[in-house]
């Protein structure tokens, strides 16, 4: 697997840190380019909410590229201090706040903003990403009215399913990456 990397915006090139161990699946560098061009420059003045941060991969690519504010959710202290180390590094540090937090007791709680997109790559086969789209469905007040939720799963996780207030837009498959859009139902 080639080293983690920022691959445009402020701080393109910069190399990332992984976090120890085999607890996260970093996005690769393919996938990731995929995505911030399907975003395109939406993500210029946006706020961003990794739900599941592991390195902040996603999270940080969403800053470099003009993101105005990235909020970081993981409930391991090592991914939590991979996070930091890795906006430090990259210089977006004070456009950021990373929380050592359970995600979806962080999704239940009462919204302190709105974001427009948040990112969801949980640990893979445990069925997770459908539980957070779940409680952030239940708690639409984190999603600004063009919202998006990008899910990022292995294709043989997928189920369709449908919620009340989120609806499937588009999806892209990426060799064994599968990334899901949603945004909020036209009421």
């Amino acid at each position: 697997m080639s080293s983690l990397r920022v691959i445009s915006g402020t701080a393109r090139g910069r190399k990332l840190r992984t976090v120890p161990g085999d607890s996260t699946r970093p996005i690769t560098d393919r996938t990731k380019e995929s995505l911030f061009n399907i975003i395109g420059g939406d993500i210029v003045g946006a706020s961003f909410l990794d739900v599941f941060g592991g390195t902040g991969s996603v999270g940080i690519e969403a800053l470099s590229r003009g993101a105005a504010f990235a909020r970081f959710l993981d409930l391991q202290q090592q991914a939590v201090r991979t996070i930091r180390a890795n906006l430090e590094h990259t210089g977006l540090l004070e456009h950021a706040e990373v929380l050592r937090i359970d995600s979806f007791k962080y999704l239940g709680m009462v919204p302190d903003r709105q974001f427009e997109y948040l990112y969801i790559a949980p640990p893979q086969y445990q069925t997770l990403w459908l539980r957070a789209l779940g409680v952030i469905d239940s708690q639409p007040g984190w999603l600004s009215p063009d919202a998006w939720v990008i899910v990022q799963i292995h294709p043989k996780e997928y189920e369709a399913t449908t919620f009340e207030h989120l609806e499937l837009f588009d999806r892209r498959q990426y060799g064994s990456t599968l990334l899901l859009f949603f945004q909020v139902k036209e009421s």
